[in-house]
């Protein structure tokens, strides 16, 4: 089978349709039921059953399907290693991040480094770990900065940062300089779940404690736990980050009890990284220590 020839193959399995291939292949219907028919022929075989209700792969195509898709996802990865390269040439970075790295880390870093690089475009998203593991993987971005924690084998995972976790209590809260994990808990703990990343490490800590987290508000995105604080609604753990952001309304206070998190650096493990993404992951580090600083130096 021919590249062109597996490519179609591909978009009717996807499909389910001829009308619905082409849509995908942007090209006509006629051409192709031209490319499935001549394929069929050279093969000596049907690679689909056709009925009113659209096509259905037969159990000879189904033996191929796996090799082609393999075949397929690597014309994909060609093609986006082609796409990088040209942007790459155009100065174009394509950035992912879990929110609580929006606003405070990368945001601002991107604004400095677009003055010192003129004509360089940075595209941000922002997006829950496992969608942006699919987005490296899929090399819809270049790279990612997320909380540390298991990644999938084919990324590429360096530390950025490190430090621990802070307190957020309500602006009139009378606390210690530094609290214990024992004393927020018995203000009310607002807290992450425990398959977040720092989720995980604060559950580790209260159970190591004997602690129950049963009995405690558990919530998916850390800038929610500290609009919960500042509600009222108890005492709050978030990463530095998030705290920064929420200094000027709530006590950001230093914990008593060890709660370290990292900062990681996600790209595709096959893929070379430009000039211009090694220069901004220096300048996001850079960013990452800045913003820990005043926190660290009060602890």
């Amino acid at each position: 089978m021919r590249l062109r020839q597996i490519e179609v193959f591909q978009a009717i399995y996807q499909a389910g349709s001829i009308s619905g291939a082409a849509r995908l292949l942007n090209v006509s219907q006629p051409n192709v039921s031209r490319i499935l028919s001549h394929t069929e022929q050279q093969l000596g075989f049907r690679l689909f059953d056709r009925s009113p209700q659209g096509m259905h792969v037969t159990l000879a195509g189904r033996q191929l399907l796996p090799h082609v898709e393999e075949v397929y996802h690597k014309l994909r990865d060609i093609s986006e290693l082609t796409r990088r390269m040209s942007d790459n040439g155009a100065n174009t970075i394509h950035v992912g991040a879990a929110h609580a790295f929006g606003q405070m880390v990368v945001a601002p870093t991107i604004v400095n480094f677009n003055r010192q690089h003129s004509g360089l475009q940075i595209e941000l998203m922002t997006e829950h770990f496992a969608t942006l593991c699919h987005l490296v993987l899929e090399s819809e971005v270049d790279f990612v900065l997320a909380f540390g924690q298991h990644v999938p084998a084919n990324l590429l995972a360096e530390p950025l940062f490190q430090s621990n976790m802070v307190a957020v209590l309500p602006p009139s809260m009378k606390a210690p300089q530094i609290v214990s994990l024992a004393w927020l808990y018995r203000q009310g703990l607002i807290m992450m779940q425990s398959n977040d990343p720092l989720g995980k490490v604060l559950h580790r800590a209260l159970k190591n404690q004997k602690l129950s987290s049963a009995g405690a508000m558990q919530i998916k995105t850390y800038s929610v736990i500290a609009d919960m604080v500042l509600a009222g609604g108890g005492v709050g753990v978030v990463d530095l980050f998030t705290a920064r952001c929420y200094e000027h309304k709530l006590q950001v206070v230093p914990i008593a009890d060890s709660l370290p998190f990292e900062v990681m650096f996600l790209s595709r493990a096959d893929m070379p990284q430009s000039r211009s993404t090694l220069a901004l992951k220096k300048c996001l580090k850079e960013r990452c220590r800045e913003i820990a600083m005043p926190l660290q130096q009060s602890a």
